[in-house]
């Protein structure tokens, strides 16, 4: 197949022709142009992806649950996959404080600075406090809002995956304790709609280069408002933090999953990440987990060779509980905001950070920005002003899509390393 024809190479030419057209565009006012011509392109294309997404993670984790045969299979892999997901996301977030420690970013936003980017955004602080405040109850209350009382509510949205999750591992375990031939005709039944869910997954692919082309020209757009000038002063006082978070990021993906691939998989790290490259250009486009998961489960099952046993379980509960790059970018965030407003932080409160970003992750939703809701209630724990959230909402956006691309890479990670151990890695010729 000629290079030009791979789907990373043609999503890549989409990405790059979305960013120069996005900059052409705002530097000529065309933002209202953008949002009525090009961007519902780019909408339509999330939503195709978020449609599948619900049956995606209810065909897959129904049929990988039923297909391990026993509890005590699915106990093991499960374990597994749990036990990596929260590691691995501790072991960002400490990455993260390390980082942000030691660059201090927050030391460097000149205080008027400060204060005009605190009026600029605190009507959109607001409202992420005032949707945080459902998050503040009791301790328990995450497993409480885990179960859903209504499945076909739950279904109905995407930020209620991990409800959706429930349901599936719960009905894949009732399909292990009946009668064999009793499940047969429910396990058929889902490992078709998983079937239909890929194929559909192809099709949608195909305009994968045009949507990343939009979704990427309105992003830079909608941010720099028809002012190329407000981008370049943001930047400006808000550089250092962006360099502390991407860097955090850049030495967890350099470091953490090359060692878990090269302790547990025979895989080169230089053809994993090639192989991932699909994966990571459109997490990076649409900044969800969610909506890339259906390409993720594909690539991972076709290009890397993970079983659909391990593929379909991991992968899915990765999507909702496995937020590496958001808890890191949730420590650094704290902690830049704290030394912006000139509080100290001191280890028992960034030991807070760590446990609290932790359990956070995990109820995080798969979605664009999500994980900035759940900083607010990290901030509120650590006695940080909420308010001060309104100091990284201009640049939010841009770190959004990299963590994502982190998110979506331990997911594959883990979905790999898993497979290995349990023998049900295959690997490509």
């Amino acid at each position: 197949m000629p290079w030009y024809r791979k789907l990373h190479w043609q999503i890549i030419l989409g990405l790059v022709s979305g960013l120069v057209f996005g900059i052409v565009a705002a530097a000529n006012g065309w933002g209202e142009f953008i949002r009525d011509w090009v961007a519902p392109f780019g909408t339509i294309f999330m939503n195709l992806l978020k449609l599948i997404a619900v049956p995606l993670i209810l065909a897959s984790l129904i049929t990988g649950v039923a297909s391990l045969g026993d509890v005590r299979k699915l106990s093991r892999i499960g374990g597994k996959t749990i036990g990596l997901y929260v590691g691995t996301t501790a072991i960002a977030i400490v990455i993260g404080l390390l980082v942000v420690n030691l660059l201090q970013p927050g030391e460097t936003v000149p205080p008027e600075m400060r204060d005009r980017l605190q009026t600029m955004y605190q009507g959109e602080a607001a409202a992420r406090a005032e949707s945080a405040a459902a998050l503040e109850r009791g301790p328990l209350q995450p497993i409480v809002d885990m179960v859903p009382e209504n499945i076909f509510g739950a279904a109905s949205s995407n930020r209620n995956m991990l409800q959706v999750v429930f349901f599936a591992i719960f009905a894949g375990i009732g399909l292990l304790m009946v009668p064999r031939k009793t499940a047969e005709p429910l396990i058929t039944f889902f490992s078709s709609v998983n079937d239909l869910i890929i194929k559909m997954t192809e099709i949608i692919m195909k305009g994968a280069p045009y949507g990343v082309f939009a979704l990427i020209a309105a992003t830079i757009t909608s941010i720099a408002q028809d002012n190329l000038q407000q981008v370049v002063e943001l930047l400006a006082a808000l550089g250092y933090y962006c360099l502390a978070v991407v860097g955090a990021l850049v030495v967890h993906s350099a470091i953490v999953y090359p060692i878990m691939l090269r302790t547990w998989t025979p895989y080169k790290v230089g053809a994993f990440f090639s192989r991932l490259a699909p994966v990571q250009l459109l997490a990076f486009s649409t900044s969800s987990s969610n909506a890339t998961l259906p390409v993720t489960m594909d690539i991972a099952e076709k290009q890397l060779g993970i079983s659909e046993e391990v593929s379909s379980f991991a992968l899915p509960l990765g999507a909702t509980i496995n937020m590496n790059g958001t808890a890191l970018y949730q420590a650094v965030a704290a902690v830049f905001i704290a030394q912006t407003l000139g509080m100290n932080l001191d280890l028992v409160a960034q030991a807070t950070i760590v446990l609290t970003a932790t359990l956070a992750a995990i109820g995080t939703a798969g979605v664009p920005s999500a994980g900035i809701v759940t900083l607010v209630v990290i901030l509120e724990t650590v006695g940080v002003p909420s308010a001060g959230i309104a100091l990284i909402f201009g640049v939010d956006r841009i770190l959004d899509m990299i963590r994502t691309v982190v998110n979506v890479t331990g997911d594959v990670v883990t979905a790999t390393v898993v497979a290995a151990t349990e023998g049900q890695l295959e690997m490509p010729a």
